[in-house]
């Protein structure tokens, strides 16, 4: 079955791609949830004829979420956070901590753009957060947990 997707749907498409899904995947998720529209032949042309109009506008979206891009990277984000032993956390940082650390240096990033790569951190050390700010503007944000000083 052929759709054309309304939204981002993770581990399937961007928003105006044609994908190909297995049918009950498309008829019982994906168009009651309105992620999705069958794609028919008006469909595909309509389609066609938004993405041309959209061309132009896209480029620029794509060069002011480059700019962020690298305002973000230049920045050294530690966040700080209580600890039990030295290394354990109480709780936990997840995408929403770095997203309000990188909010405090002037720069607006949706939470949900934020991926901590393997879910959560419960210890010190450094990781990497996925930032996807466009379909075609990800990178890797490196970040590192410090133990609250008291």
């Amino acid at each position: 079955m052929e759709l054309i997707l309304k939204k981002d749907v993770e581990n399937l498409g961007y928003k105006d791609d044609v994908v190909s899904v297995k049918n009950g995947y498309g008829r019982n998720y994906l168009i009651p949830q309105g992620l999705a529209i069958l794609a028919t032949v008006s469909a595909k042309k309509q389609l066609a004829e938004t993405l041309k109009q959209r061309a132009y506008k896209e480029a620029k979206v794509v060069a002011d979420a480059t700019k962020i891009a690298e305002a973000v990277k230049a920045l050294e984000i530690k966040i700080e956070a209580k600890t039990a032993d030295g290394s354990k956390l109480f709780g936990s940082v997840s995408s929403i901590d770095i997203a309000a650390k990188i909010e405090e240096a002037g720069i607006a990033i949706e939470k949900s753009s934020i991926n901590v790569v393997g879910g959560t951190v419960k210890r010190i050390g450094k990781y990497v957060a996925k930032v996807r700010l466009h379909r075609e503007v990800v990178f890797e944000l490196p970040f590192e947990i410090v133990a609250e000083k008291q």
